[in-house]
């Protein structure tokens, strides 16, 4: 009984502070004077923070490359994302956003180019560190002569989106409901009962769906361009196992072909499906060209122990003769993640390899850090927000964007006083 008494005691001093507590906390919040722009003025503040530290960062990089890629807000307002992937003296790798750039008239390849260099410079980025650079199919951005690669080709070395496959193997399956649907709403869709776009149809379905699966392999972040470059040649390899398959009317990996081929045999055509598969393998030759220029140095990159001395660059033998004699480094590399290895490597004995490693590890191979940042961006500036200045859109994007790094809230803090009613800010 007593024990009982005691507790209920406790438990009523508990409640008692508690509610003094939380009356001295509602008291001084009602004090605090919040303005009208309080909250965007702390969000820039963040993205500032985020961006000091970023800079902090660059300037240890010894090879860098970027992602650029452009859309269009809610506003028509095209958008200029551009990502850094950097790599340190110790090759630990960074992925974050550079810049936006609010691109209010036309956005031609020069003008891409020029907001790009605009924010290389302004972030006191070396150009001679520059290693890659990754962009979309878009004609401003690949044009040989005035596509932003083409322009920035004079000062360096060298994405995809996704496919919406499951759709359309779902309207594939439904075919004959939807047909029906349509039907009894008044609205034939005659396409539906067309053999030849039928069999059209279903090429579009089986290779959007093999392009699909590409493209899973190829997201993520900071992945290597080396595993992203062996996917991309084991891709082409199936497509050179799929033309001479499909001239043998094997439709084995095409069973939405296979389907149409069966109940409209006299309509489909193996020889142009054939032809289609070699349309698309000509144009992964021709976007992916660098690779096959970068391709010895991902070689000796990703299997420098048997990487042939003779053929490799001069500045980078003697070094190679050293690693592969090297019987302990042989037995680490079985083991380790290749860019982990690397960082084994003695930076006074094997310096060349080191700064091999670190331009390879640098370079991105998609823009899906850009892609994923629109998504942030039609999520932020949105109908609701349509009024979203440039520059408190881009504080926003920078602070949800941050991979690594993270505000210093606790700094931030520090330098703050907040103002209550009838007090003046000191700082």
């Amino acid at each position: 009984c007593y024990e009982d008494k005691s507790i209920n005691m406790h438990k009523a001093v508990a409640l008692v502070i508690i509610q003094v507590s939380v009356f001295a906390v509602k008291a001084k919040a009602k004090c605090t004077v919040l303005k009208e722009n309080t909250i965007a003025g702390r969000v820039k503040e963040l993205a500032e923070n985020l961006t000091t530290q970023l800079a902090e960062e660059t300037r240890s990089y010894t090879a860098f490359s970027l992602a650029v890629d452009e859309s269009t807000d809610n506003t028509d307002t095209a958008q200029l994302s551009m990502f850094i992937r950097g790599v340190k003296s110790d090759l630990s790798i960074t992925e974050e956003l550079l810049d936006v750039a609010a691109m209010h008239g036309t956005t031609t390849g020069q003008d891409i180019f020029d907001a790009v260099g605009k924010s290389v410079n302004k972030n006191a980025l070396q150009w001679e560190n520059l290693v890659g650079l990754t962009t979309d199919g878009a004609p401003a951005m690949c044009g040989r002569k005035v596509g932003l690669v083409g322009l920035m080709k004079g000062k360096m070395c060298w994405g995809w989106r996704t496919f919406r496959s499951k759709v359309l193997k779902r309207f594939f399956e439904l075919r004959e409901d939807i047909a029906l649907f349509m039907q009894s709403k008044g609205k034939l869709m005659s396409e539906l009962s067309d053999p030849k776009w039928m069999c059209d149809f279903a090429v579009l379905c089986d290779i959007t769906d093999h392009l699909a699966q590409l493209n899973l392999k190829l997201q993520g972040r900071k992945q290597v361009i080396t595993q992203m470059s062996d996917t991309i040649t084991a891709f082409q390899r199936k497509l050179d196992l799929w033309m001479l398959q499909v001239k043998q009317d094997n439709l084995v990996h095409f069973p939405v072909c296979q389907s149409m081929s069966a109940s409209f045999p006299e309509t489909f055509s193996c020889a142009q499906l054939a032809t289609k598969l070699s349309w698309l393998k000509t144009e992964f030759d021709r976007r992916f060209s660098d690779f096959r220029a970068q391709q010895s140095g991902f070689d000796i990159f990703a299997n420098p122990f048997t990487t042939d001395v003779c053929t490799a660059p001069q500045h980078l033998q003697m070094e190679l003769i050293e690693l592969q004699s090297d019987s302990g480094l042989r037995a680490k590399f079985q083991d380790a993640a290749i860019q982990d290895f690397y960082r084994l490597l003695p930076p006074d004995l094997m310096p060349q390899l080191r700064l091999h490693a670190a331009r390879v590890l640098s370079m991105f191979g998609s823009t899906y850090l850009c892609e994923q940042f629109f998504s942030i961006m039609n999520l932020n500036k949105n109908k609701h927000r349509s009024r979203l200045t440039d520059d408190n859109l881009h504080a926003v994007l920078r602070i949800a964007s941050a991979q690594d790094l993270k505000p210093d809230i606790d700094t931030l803090a520090t330098g703050k006083r907040c103002q209550t009613s009838g007090q003046k800010t000191h700082r």
